[in-house]
């Protein structure tokens, strides 16, 4: 059966798992059984993508990433260098907790930057952004930006990845797309 997919001669592939055409598996990865991985996405060196694990279209997992059973993302996330995934809020090595699996959801479009920890459990809204080095405990809003640890918001992201600037009437403009955003009720909202 011919593949669609390119994967280095180090990677692991198990049987199984589902992997979308025009994706790039890189060196040392493993791909293990019942994964799916969308089309056109980009696995970095050393990276995990456990059982039952769905990625969308165009992810870009970069070098050293763990992506444990549970975790769902969308299309176009960027998860960055080294982040990893949490599936157990109390994990003890002599208690099997594996039907205590936690989902994890990162929405459409989310950053999550390097060195992130995401702990299981959580929602990470569309075009949200998790600065480098940030602990995830609680649910992130779309369009904000958290770092810290706890991470906490400071501020809400353009689509295009530019920190957003609002004017006494809640209005802000992206730099480099031009987009205009409106910030009501602690929510931001792409103006069409």
């Amino acid at each position: 059966m011919e593949t669609c997919y390119f994967a280095h001669e180090t990677a692991v592939i198990d049987e199984g798992c589902k992997i979308g055409a025009g994706t790039k598996i890189w060196h040392f990865s493993h791909i293990m059984t019942g994964c799916e991985i969308g089309e056109n996405c980009n696995i970095g060196q050393n990276v995990v993508v456990s059982p039952g694990v769905k990625l969308g279209r165009n992810v870009k997992v970069q070098n050293n990433v763990s992506i444990y059973t549970g975790v769902i993302c969308e299309n176009d996330v960027f998860l960055g260098p080294s982040m990893v995934f949490t599936n157990v809020i109390n994990p003890r090595s002599a208690i099997n907790r594996k039907n205590e699996y936690m989902t994890t959801l990162v929405k459409r479009s989310a950053t999550i930057g390097a060195n992130a920890t995401i702990v299981c459990g959580v929602t990470l809204g569309e075009f949200s952004f998790v600065g480098a080095g940030a602990v995830v405990t609680k649910d992130v809003k779309p369009y904000a930006l958290v770092v810290g640890n706890p991470a906490r918001q400071i501020g809400w992201m353009s689509e295009f990845g530019h920190r957003l600037e609002f004017n006494g009437e809640g209005i802000a403009i992206c730099p480099e797309s031009g987009q205009k955003y409106r910030l009501e009720n602690n929510q931001v909202f792409r103006i069409e």
